[in-house]
């Protein structure tokens, strides 16, 4: 199995100079021949392939010498990024390739030949010495990748992609099934009845943020080195509260998967929802996507079953117990009596269980979607997926 180690590096400042001019010659890498394979297509109605773009690096080298100063394979790298993003954007799965700039995050790519000497060092090809490194896990495997990256509040991190040579373990079903509802205020409300709420420190760091924004705003001058220092401590919040979101994120995500067999949660249009101004920050704090990605990946590689159910199913909208219809409610009304049953409802619990009750529906039919599923987002451009095809109907469904 492929799997990601992410640590964090401590360059010297000789180190952190060859870094920078490194960083400088990818990004112009990339915006060049971002330029290039626009303009040609404007012109001749035609693409240029990659193999042609790289071959055009030795000519940019002999007219700027100081591309020779970067790691060649880093400098091809950027092309094949290149590439790739074109393929994303024909597919319909990202937007056209944008430039880069010099001031965020900045990233280089090592194909091959990066190679970790102890739990405290690690050596990159055309850097010279070692860099210090604080590994926190056992590289055991095949190094395929390495991304080298400098995010704005100054701290350097190499996310190392190792191939360790393990069959991943089949997925199993007998065991523990729970249904998941994502929220706001809790976090995350499980269909056993437990809510997690999201971190409350929070409030604390954005109100920290808010003050550091205000006197960025105040340097009016973008040239001198006080707004370059307030830049510099909004960033370090900023990263700040990240750390925080993703360390809660990863700790409940492990604590969830290693208690269930079977995770079920609910497939949603965060796009959509943000389209409500006065919820899309919270939505866009909350980190729905970053949870399931680590439920997903955690899940798989122990074995166990991570299913996503159709966002139209009404979860909210019906009777845990009698599976009837229940009106529309607000989403100040937290707590309701079923018209049927009589039953007072949690509204995030009685989803959840819904929720899960219609996984273990979708398991014991042995299909992938439900039966409203569906391309709800339809590929317009490139490669046509044969998923939609290969996926299942269900006797009865709405299709």
């Amino acid at each position: 199995m492929l799997r990601a180690v992410k640590v964090r590096l401590y360059p010297t400042e000789s180190q952190k100079q060859h870094l920078a001019q490194a960083f400088g010659c990818v990004r112009w890498v990339w915006n060049q021949s971002l330029v290039t394979m626009s303009q040609t297509y404007k012109d001749t109605g035609k693409g240029i392939s990659t193999l042609t773009m790289k071959k055009q690096l030795p000519v940019w080298k002999k007219e700027y010498e100081w591309l020779k100063t970067c790691y060649s394979q880093c400098l091809q790298q950027s092309v094949l990024n290149l590439s790739q993003a074109f393929i994303n954007f024909f597919d319909g799965r990202a937007g056209y390739p944008t430039f880069k700039s010099r001031h965020g995050r900045q990233s280089l790519q090592y194909p091959q030949n990066v190679k970790v000497l102890s739990n405290s060092e690690i050596k990159f090809p055309g850097i010279l010495g070692t860099v210090k490194a604080k590994i926190h896990r056992s590289i055991t495997g095949e190094i395929k990748t390495v991304t080298l990256s400098k995010i704005p509040d100054g701290k350097y991190y190499a996310s190392l992609l190792i191939e360790d040579f393990l069959s991943q373990p089949d997925s199993k079903t007998d065991g523990k099934a729970i249904g998941i509802d994502l929220g706001i205020i809790d976090f995350v409300v499980t269909s056993d009845g437990s809510k997690y709420q999201n971190p409350k420190h929070l409030s604390k760091r954005e109100k920290n943020l808010k003050r550091k924004q205000s006197k960025l705003c105040r340097k009016k001058d973008k040239t001198t080195g006080k707004r370059r220092l307030a830049q510099l401590a909004v960033a370090k919040v900023h990263s700040k509260i990240s750390r925080i979101r993703e360390d809660f994120l990863h700790k409940l995500s492990r604590k969830i998967v290693n208690e269930n067999q079977v995770i079920v949660v609910e497939n949603m249009a965060v796009k959509n929802m943000v389209k409500n101004h006065n919820l899309a920050k919270s939505i866009y704090d909350a980190g729905w996507g970053m949870f399931c990605t680590m439920l997903k990946y955690k899940a798989a590689a122990v074995g166990k079953v991570y299913l996503e159910i159709d966002r139209f199913f009404p979860s909210t909208h019906l009777c845990s117990e009698t599976l009837l219809s229940i009106p529309k409610m607000d989403l100040s009304i937290r707590m309701f009596v079923c018209p049927h049953c009589g039953n007072r409802h949690d509204r995030e619990i009685n989803a959840a269980i819904n929720i899960r009750n219609e996984g273990l529906r979708i398991l014991a039919l042995g299909t992938s979607a439900s039966a409203l599923g569906g391309s709800v987002r339809p590929k317009r451009f490139g490669r046509k997926s044969t998923t939609d095809e290969a996926t299942p109907r269900e006797l009865g469904s709405l299709r």
